[in-house]
């Protein structure tokens, strides 16, 4: 089974900090639809472990929209938290008690009987890699989570479990200001298995807009230069050249504003030629290509 995201996902890390009634939340996930985002980001530590439950209260709500999205959850973190009280130090656990008991928090949280693509946070030293295999696929066959993958993962330790069980995404950053997955595999390798990388912080944390070094504001620059000759946002050139990888990668927007979605969306309507791209990339970099 292959996982079918909307082309953008909507990252609900901060959903917390957005302020949202559970009828605003609905509005906004209503919104977001209509805009062709079908796809929702989560993790279960995020928020202090409070997002999925504010996000489930919206599904539970209007019970209609969840057949209309698709729900991306991410486990492996054992954060210190009073909502986890038996976590006394900050720690990654692959283990299969650690996930089962992981997806099941999450389905209760979320208010679901299925999570559609369920990812290993963080690349965990102590990972077994068979028995999260057969972890994944006991989950699977009993219909709880339909698809896996992982995020933040370097391109061995995808491989390594990749060969075990058939993983649909690694979850990693990548912008015009984090350019590592270029040069370290990890691009390559997804290309190389027809894998989509979902992609998080697309545009630095912000840090492309806001930013006043002298490499944001080379970036910003060309970024503007190129939006205001195709009377779109920076913002929407930054998520397009993301997009012009041939990896095909899948941006994960961090904003509760609609108008921000809108900006990412408008990226799918734009092509961006080689001589653009590289012009980025050297922007970015400070220096020619060699």
């Amino acid at each position: 089974m292959k996982v079918n995201l909307s082309p953008i996902v909507a990252g609900m890390w901060r959903l917390r900090d957005w302020k949202l009634d559970t009828p605003a939340l609905v509005r906004w996930i209503e919104q977001a639809l209509d805009l062709g985002v079908t796809s929702f980001d989560h993790a279960d530590i995020y928020g202090g472990y409070s997002v999925e439950t504010l996000f489930g209260d919206a599904l539970g709500a209007s019970p209609g929209l969840r057949d209309r999205l698709q729900i991306v959850t991410k486990c492996g973190i054992k954060a210190v938290s009073p909502a986890r009280p038996a976590h006394s130090q900050k720690c990654y656990d692959s283990s299969r008690s650690h996930v089962v008991t992981s997806v099941e928090n999450s389905l209760r949280a979320l208010r679901t009987d299925r999570i559609d693509l369920l990812l290993i946070h963080r690349p965990d030293a102590l990972m077994d890699p068979d028995e999260l295999a057969e972890t994944f696929r006991e989950l699977q066959h009993a219909g709880k989570v339909l698809n896996f993958g992982v995020s933040n993962h370097a391109p061995s330790q995808f491989a390594l479990l990749h060969r075990r069980f058939p993983l649909v995404t690694n979850q990693i950053e990548f912008s015009a200001l984090q350019t590592a997955a270029l040069g370290d595999g990890t691009l390559d390798q997804a290309t190389d298995l027809g894998l989509p990388p979902m992609v998080w912080s697309p545009l630095a944390g912000g840090k492309l807009f806001r930013g006043d070094d002298e490499r944001a504001l080379r970036v910003r620059a060309v970024l503007e230069d190129l939006g205001h000759a195709r009377s779109v946002s920076a913002a929407t050139m930054a998520y397009a050249w993301i997009r012009r990888h041939p990896s095909q990668p899948v941006p994960i927007t961090g904003s509760g504003r609609i108008e921000a979605l809108r900006d990412a969306v408008a990226a799918l309507q734009v092509r961006v030629t080689s001589q653009e791209w590289y012009r980025v990339w050297q922007a970015s970099m400070g220096r020619d290509v060699p």
